[in-house]
């Protein structure tokens, strides 16, 4: 195996959530490993920041309105990534919302928006991707962003742990039914990361969440989003190119204890 296997020169990728934290990440990962990205996100200041900082170093990006919870918004972000590079190899389905709510005091209201936007739209977008690929008969990388949210239970994540344990198991269905087409789908599981979702900002300000989190992480330690962007490159890339339907926890050992 040699660094071209990581190579993703001449391949066209799209992330959604691309405007911050681990979105930002990964699509700047992948830029950096030769992948044309177009970026997708509900705030265009923040993605085209995010695509400011790509073009800086050299790579190639574009910014794109993506509210993930309207299929027109996927389908024309993927016709955005064809028109300009004449096909779709990736898609990175990074976006999501989160909030610590005891389960008792979840409203339906809460509920229903946090699959919306976590599981419908993470369909919504891998879908999109999908039809594209299919179409191609060239094959693809589709990488989706869950949680160890899905992995194991935490106090007050009732809506988002469900949201996330359908985005794992969409995983597979979708590795299944599109790994005839030569369509790999996989999932990133984040643990505790310095970046955190919007919504949750002050449960993890609380000092007994970051006690905890060192205390059950075998590292001691929260990732980067960097160290969540390489395995996304691992995953779009040939050196995984027998690799579809897991779901890969990148959480310096939480879920294993």
């Amino acid at each position: 195996m040699t660094a071209s296997t990581f190579d993703l020169t001449g391949l066209a990728a799209i992330v959604s959530g691309a405007g911050r934290g681990l979105g930002r990440a990964i699509a700047k990962a992948l830029a950096a490993a030769g992948a044309k990205v177009a970026c997708g996100a509900r705030s265009m200041p923040e993605v085209e920041e995010t695509v400011a900082e790509i073009v800086a170093a050299g790579g190639h990006a574009f910014a794109v309105h993506l509210d993930a919870t309207k299929p027109a918004e996927c389908r024309a972000m993927v016709e955005r990534a064809v028109a300009s590079t004449g096909h779709l190899d990736i898609a990175v389905v990074d976006h999501g919302i989160g909030f610590a709510t005891p389960a008792e005091e979840t409203t339906e209201e809460q509920f229903r928006r946090m699959v919306e936007v976590n599981l419908t739209g993470c369909f919504n977008v891998a879908q999109a991707a999908g039809r594209q690929m299919i179409k191609q008969k060239k094959g693809g990388s589709i990488i989706l962003i869950s949680s160890t949210g899905s992995l194991v239970g935490f106090n007050g994540l009732a809506a988002y742990g469900a949201s996330k344990g359908g985005v794992d198991q969409l995983c597979r269905q979708l590795a299944v039914e599109w790994g005839p087409h030569n369509i790999r789908v996989n999932c990133v599981n984040p643990g505790y990361t310095t970046h955190n979702m919007r919504g949750t900002e002050a449960r993890h300000a609380q000092a007994e969440v970051e006690d905890e989190m060192r205390r059950m992480t075998p590292m001691r330690r929260r990732g980067t989003p960097e160290e969540i962007a390489a395995p996304v490159v691992f995953l779009a890339s040939p050196a995984a190119s027998f690799v579809s339907g897991v779901v890969i926890p990148v959480d310096g050992g939480y879920c294993a204890m």
